[in-house]
């Protein structure tokens, strides 16, 4: 990819402040490991052969985490390459010399990924890069999932919603979509592993494929009260000798506090009362809230809130970069707080 420097580029580079969305950019292609991602890539990638030559992969790269990023389609993935200068910056492409790749393009190449399942090794590729710079430790996991809404309009050619997205029932709310469970590193807050299913299947139904190996414990909510007695645990060795370290549910805090109060000789003895068990509820939940970081920046800064494709698989595919992605962004702020990445102010 060519990077010659224009007018518009100097004269861009003299304004006063820099976007969030530049600075950004900025850190992330500092942190991405570019050349063990094309290496995956590059045996799955077009030949050239046939037909008219295919763009480079660092470049369709580049513009598919953009739409990762951003949460954008394949159309308005190309328009705002077009539209930002900051992001033009980050694919590095000089439009004296070549055009944006075009949505069909982004599309083929997105489809060659979800093809070959190359999504999951690109988070493993990284997940590997972060361990070798301290950022996933061993020895315990944080478990949990989050409902990921499914259009539920038949508005389409089809005249059906998605086939493989199910209905749930959480609280007092109906939703319908898909789950995505979730192994987090209870050091770090990283995410390790992952499970994609409908939104009817139970959380502790996928925990026993989100820890690792060599976990000696396990974090999770009330949601997975129980685990230690289902088959696929008791009857596997190594995770029948982990340590499940399972919240209560609130009504048993709740009436362990109306116990205290009623045995309570005077209201000086029941503000005295040590609450150990209150205290170990709240330390478990000071290590499992590590795995709602994760939620809120796939939701909340990365915009992925709803399905963006029909089926379980390609939506899995995409949540395997995001969460990749997630990875990075965490790994930066701890960079930062540390002052070691430096990034234009």
């Amino acid at each position: 990819m060519k990077t010659q420097q224009t007018f518009s580029d100097i004269e861009y580079g003299n304004r006063k402040r820099v976007s969030r969305r530049e600075v950004f950019l900025q850190k992330m292609d500092a942190l991405i490991p570019w050349f063990e991602l094309k290496e995956i890539i590059k045996p799955h990638y077009y030949t050239g052969k046939r037909g008219r030559p295919p763009r480079g992969i660092e470049l369709m790269l580049r513009m598919y985490l953009l739409q990762v990023w951003y949460n954008l389609s394949d159309e308005l993935t190309e328009e705002t390459i077009y539209d930002s200068h900051a992001m033009k910056q980050f694919v590095k492409i000089d439009f004296h010399e070549e055009d944006v790749p075009d949505a069909t393009t982004l599309l083929g190449f997105r489809h060659l990924l979800e093809g070959a399942g190359l999504q999951k090794k690109l988070f493993e590729v990284i997940n590997v890069k972060l361990e070798k710079e301290g950022m996933l430790w061993q020895g315990g996991s944080i478990v949990d999932a989050a409902i990921i809404a499914a259009p539920t309009s038949t508005k389409n050619s089809s005249k059906s919603r998605d086939p493989e997205m199910k209905q749930t029932k959480k609280g007092n709310e109906w939703y319908f979509g898909m789950k995505a469970h979730i192994g987090v590193d209870a050091g770090t807050g990283m995410i390790h592993s992952a499970s994609f299913t409908g939104a009817n299947v139970h959380d502790i139904e996928e925990a026993h494929k989100l820890v690792r190996p060599d976990d000696d414990f396990a974090n999770g909510d009330a949601g997975y009260i129980g685990i230690e007695k289902r088959e696929e645990i008791k009857n596997d060795e190594t995770l029948s000798k982990i340590d499940w370290r399972i919240n209560e549910r609130k009504g048993k805090e709740r009436a362990r506090e109306k116990a205290i109060y009623k045995n309570a000789m005077n209201h000086l003895e029941y503000l005295s009362h040590p609450r150990w068990g209150n205290k170990i509820e709240y330390m478990k939940s000071k290590v499992r809230s590590k795995v709602e970081h994760n939620f809120y920046i796939i939701k909340h800064l990365f915009g992925y809130r709803k399905t963006r494709y029909r089926g379980i698989e390609k939506n899995g595919a995409r949540l395997y970069m995001v969460f990749a992605m997630a990875n990075l962004l965490r790994w930066s702020w701890r960079l930062k707080s540390l002052g070691a990445l430096a990034v234009a102010a």
